[in-house]
């Protein structure tokens, strides 16, 4: 990976992080300062969207890791699936937290029950992309092993020579 490539990637997690803890204090200060004394659609989808941005950052950071160790040339290891788990983790946390939202928006939808058919679906891609991950960590996990047989063929063919 270039390093332009991984300073436009870590410039764009930058952003993104600063946005979600921009985002996450308003809805902490909207919280504090309700004067319609924590009214009950709006309490619940506050939380649940501090809760979202928590599943964002934690995706960032993993993300940030794995670039950090593409440049050093350390992500075939198995230190990288850490991070490729709390990825997958973050993703299937966020689906849930948008189940959450589908959950608390869906009676306000009786006249529409499409909107809330159409919300889960987005829950469900959301959790199609944590399979996705899922497949590429099963990459890496081949990848890892295919290196660490490479490893020992060369320190057999060491001894042999």
């Amino acid at each position: 990976m270039g390093k332009l490539t991984v300073r436009a990637l870590r410039a764009v997690l930058v952003a993104v992080l600063a946005g979600t803890v921009f985002v996450q204090a308003l809805m902490v200060w909207a919280l504090a300062t309700d004067k319609e004394g924590g009214s009950l659609p709006l309490t619940p989808l506050r939380l649940i969207t501090i809760l979202g941005m928590v599943t964002a950052q934690v995706a960032l950071g993993c993300v940030w890791r794995l670039v950090t160790m593409v440049r050093r040339g350390t992500v075939f290891s198995h230190a990288a699936f850490r991070y490729v788990d709390g990825v997958i983790g973050a993703i299937v946390a966020a689906a849930l937290v948008w189940f959450a939202v589908t959950a608390l928006n869906a009676p306000g939808q009786r006249d529409d029950p499409g909107v809330t058919l159409i919300m889960g679906g987005i829950g469900v891609a959301i959790l199609g992309v944590a399979l996705i991950v899922l497949v590429l960590r099963m990459l890496l996990a081949q990848a890892v092993a295919r290196d660490v047989e490479a490893a020992r063929m060369r320190a057999e063919l060491d001894e042999v020579i």
